[in-house]
């Protein structure tokens, strides 16, 4: 029976009411209620654990908790790639990325584009990011978050989603130093919630296969699905196209991970009103918590794999068609634990989906206030108009994203359908940026190019069939977000070099290298993540 008990609706009340009035008493503590500065960027008030603790709360959320569970369940321990090689990423954006926005002034990314190129290229970019944050990101939040509360207590889908928006609102609506340090909470709940699961999971599935322990659980697990413990595929397994072998640690998946955690407003912005010791260290917590996540959700994904082909919950794993539905994974298994930890669980889940719709909601009240509203609307706007209209702009992109939300029941693996879309626009989000960064030459026309390619390149790609192995295919994603980058960037610097701005051009960034020294501690950090990740290839490769 998919209803929570009494006592775990009083566990998850007691996580509303503590984050609720939390995020209360910051707002009302807060000096400068209308400064865009304060709101937005909660500017050097962040602590260096509340920036990694918001970070990971606004990146996980229900796409990974019921998207990234489905397609451990699917696929196995290979979607981990995503996580695990999130963690090296944020090492090179904490090194490279982050000092150059700190020193130029940096608070939103079309601000940069602005800065380093001009209007044109900034103002294209913030309604490509603004079109992705509404129709793809925040819609497919509300939609999961919405399908796993509908599966775990019984009510409505609609419902559902209402409650989602007004809880996230409360959060949102304080702005970024409320969003900061509640997320500390949402984080802590989330891991330990997450954590709890996963062990559940495994106790479940000691007891329903005999084994001896809990532990007897996780070798059991590679024994039932040995082919869900790979994390490189191999040309032609069924999956390839999802992630194509070695691409996931030399190709696109670079791309997608260093435009996400590196070019993107919706994450950066956390680090980008602090000191860069500061804003470095909360990127290198932030790496250490991104190598917890698959164990939170994959595992418990794989676990219920491993269950159902066991012949547990077979009706609960379909939907209305009778096809199986891999998202229905983490909600099913969080339906068998017992009272109690159930509703911290729920907590956990309700935690994620909150602080992501908050985080990302603030991205883009920042990115319409800041790059749209105050260049081109009302220039002369004051701070408290502008925190007026950064509100408004949650509210409104909140009712767009629900009104669609629903369309996305036609998707067997939402995880995957997010990387897909969002890698539309990726390519040459990080052409532009990259080369913008270290190649004082490239030109707004170069940048400009990209903008205006980087979607059509990518819409030709993934309908361009490829003869492989006699059949005829499409071009793997991460594969296609490759040949979009490189096809990019050559086209940057012919056009740039063909520009005679080029010769002296006043808007390149002067780069030090000093800018790039890292304390020990940081080179610690770092050896310490990437030696895990080294081990957890080799063993699971």
């Amino acid at each position: 029976m998919n209803h929570l008990s009494a006592f775990d609706y009083a566990v998850f009340l007691f996580y509303f009411v503590i984050v609720s009035a939390y995020g209360y008493w910051v707002y009302r503590s807060k000096k400068k209620r209308t400064d865009t500065k304060d709101y937005f960027l909660a500017e050097g008030s962040l602590t260096w654990w509340a920036i990694g603790a918001s970070i990971i709360a606004s990146n996980i959320s229900a796409e990974h908790f019921i998207g990234m569970s489905g397609s451990g369940f699917a696929m196995g321990l290979a979607i981990a790639s995503y996580e695990w090689m999130a963690a090296a990423t944020l090492i090179i954006v904490a090194v490279f990325f982050l000092p150059i926005y700190i020193k130029n002034r940096i608070y939103t990314m079309p601000q940069f584009l602005s800065t380093r190129y001009n209007n044109t290229v900034s103002t294209l970019m913030a309604v490509f990011w603004l079109l992705v944050y509404v129709f793809v990101n925040l819609t497919s939040i509300f939609f999961l978050g919405a399908i796993a509360i509908e599966t775990i207590t019984g009510v409505p889908f609609n419902i559902c989603i209402i409650f989602l928006a007004v809880f996230s609102a409360i959060i949102t609506l304080g702005g970024m130093k409320v969003i900061g340090y509640t997320d500390v909470i949402q984080v802590f709940v989330l891991v330990i919630g997450g954590l709890i699961t996963c062990y559940m999971a495994l106790k479940l599935v000691s007891e329903k296969l005999d084994t001896s322990s809990v532990f007897a659980a996780i070798p059991l697990l590679k024994t039932e699905a040995s082919d869900h413990f790979h994390m490189i595929f191999s040309k032609g397994h069924k999956f390839y196209n999802e992630l194509p072998g070695i691409a996931v640690l030399v190709g696109g998946l670079w791309i997608n991970n260093l435009n996400y955690w590196g070019c993107n407003q919706y994450i950066v912005q956390r680090a980008l009103g602090a000191d860069l010791k500061t804003g470095r260290s909360g990127l290198i917590f932030a790496a250490f918590l991104k190598l917890l996540i698959p164990v939170i959700v994959v595992i418990p994904g794989i676990a219920a794999y491993v269950l159902y082909q066991r012949g547990y919950f077979q009706s609960e794993m379909l939907d209305s068609t009778g096809t199986v539905k891999p998202d229905h994974a983490y909600p099913v298994l969080m339906n068998l634990l017992p009272t109690g930890i159930k509703g911290l669980a729920f907590a956990a889940l309700t935690a994620a989906i909150v602080a992501s719709l908050a985080g990302k909601c603030n991205s883009i009240a920042t990115i319409f206030t800041l790059d749209i509203y105050k260049k081109f609307i009302r220039p002369a706007a004051s701070e408290a108009k502008m925190v007026s209209v950064g509100r408004w702009s949650v509210v409104i992109s909140s009712v767009i994203a629900i009104i669609i939300a629903p369309a996305l029941r036609s998707f067997d693996q939402v995880y995957q359908f997010i990387q897909e879309y969002v890698g539309f626009i990726s390519p040459g989000v990080f052409a532009i940026f990259l080369l913008g960064f270290f190649w004082k030459k490239t030109t707004s026309r170069a940048a400009l190019t990209a903008a205006l390619l980087t979607i059509p390149l990518s819409i030709l790609l993934k309908f361009l069939p490829v003869l492989t192995n006699g059949a005829i295919k499409a071009i793997p994603f991460l594969n296609r977000m490759s040949w979009v980058f490189i096809i990019i960037i050559g086209l940057m610097i012919i056009v740039t070099l063909t520009d005679p701005k080029s010769k002296n051009n006043p808007q390149g960034l002067e780069i030090d290298r000093s800018m790039f020294k890292v304390t020990p501690s940081f080179i610690v950090a770092s050896v310490i993540i990437c030696g895990i990740l080294a081990a957890l290839y080799t063993v699971f490769w």
